[in-house]
């Protein structure tokens, strides 16, 4: 079981090309599948990468550019004709009903489960949704239109029982779920016996950033200091700077620069222009500012384990 794994789906940018497929994530946080984005081709490399389309509930989409929102009437389709029943949410700007709506009554009538919509304000940083697992923030990006990133933050689990230990002083089982969460536990002649000497500290939570599309943008910082891995848009090479600044986009310099402000532990780069035929040049300039910087590439899975 995937404990906290990321798959890059897709990581090319706007114009199509036959090296890279349009932007798209899942996050498999133990079997619990959440997607970011879906451009076209995202439901035929689900297939590749063998992903269940069973365990998708959320899909949160950045903004209404094609190339991050093309696939959904598809995927949509699919996974009626698999038979789902259960609710699919789709998290995003306002205006992703307006665009969904129409084609769900014209292709997608009788599905057989239902979609809802929830809308994101992109420009604040705020609680999306939240469930057992995990809570999900948006993070406020610097696009052409209304653009938001998503902060994936793994809720704490519960610590581990130290079995010898509860054996020793003779726990009974009922108390057992209150030590995980913290409980001391008093014996019967009244001896206080510290949470501490009867359980270890589960694994830290996991934090994953997702920020594309995006210009240079040092706001995000404070949402994204310290993550276990932050995925920015490199979308150009710093020879293409001025078309970066114009286009709202950010070099692989500059994402590398965030992710060293922000001091996160791993950085992956992705939404490459389709001038680059090779990407050493923009691996090459992040390696300068941040070294080890992942070149994101369809099929990759990141586990941040």
């Amino acid at each position: 079981m995937a404990e906290f794994d990321v798959n890059i789906l897709g990581c090319g940018s706007a114009l199509p090309t036959t090296r890279h497929l349009a932007t798209s994530q899942i996050i498999n946080l133990r079997d619990k599948l959440y997607m970011i984005d879906c451009g076209e081709g995202t439901q035929v490399q689900m297939r590749r990468m063998r992903i269940k389309f069973s365990r998708l509930n959320h899909i949160f989409i950045s903004h209404l550019h094609g190339d991050h929102c093309f696939g959904l009437p598809g995927l949509l389709s699919t996974l009626g004709m698999l038979g789902r029943n259960g609710e699919l949410v789709i998290h995003g700007p306002k205006e992703i009903e307006d665009y969904m709506r129409p084609i769900l009554a014209i292709f997608c009538k009788g599905l057989p489960y239902e979609v809802r919509f929830n809308p994101v304000d992109a420009y604040s940083h705020a609680l999306v949704m939240e469930d057992r697992s995990l809570c999900v923030y948006s993070i406020p990006l610097k696009h052409r239109i209304p653009c938001c990133g998503y902060l994936f933050v793994e809720k704490q689990k519960e610590a581990h029982i130290i079995r010898e230990m509860t054996d020793f002083y003779q726990v009974p089982i009922r108390m057992l779920q209150e030590i995980k969460r913290g409980a001391d536990f008093i014996t019967p002649e009244g001896e206080v016996v510290p949470n501490a000497r009867l359980t270890r500290p589960a694994i830290p939570p996991k934090r994953y950033a997702y920020c594309s599309d995006t210009a240079f943008n040092p706001n995000i910082i404070p949402y994204i200091e310290g993550v276990d891995l932050l995925y920015h848009e490199a979308t150009f090479a710093e020879c293409d700077a001025p078309r970066a600044k114009e286009t709202f986009h950010s070099t692989a310099r500059q994402a590398a620069e965030i992710a060293k402000q922000a001091h996160v532990k791993k950085l992956v780069i992705g939404h490459y222009s389709a001038r680059y035929e090779e990407l050493s040049i923009l691996k090459k300039e992040a390696d300068e500012i941040y070294p080890g910087t992942i070149l994101g590439s369809e099929g990759m899975v990141i586990s941040l384990t």
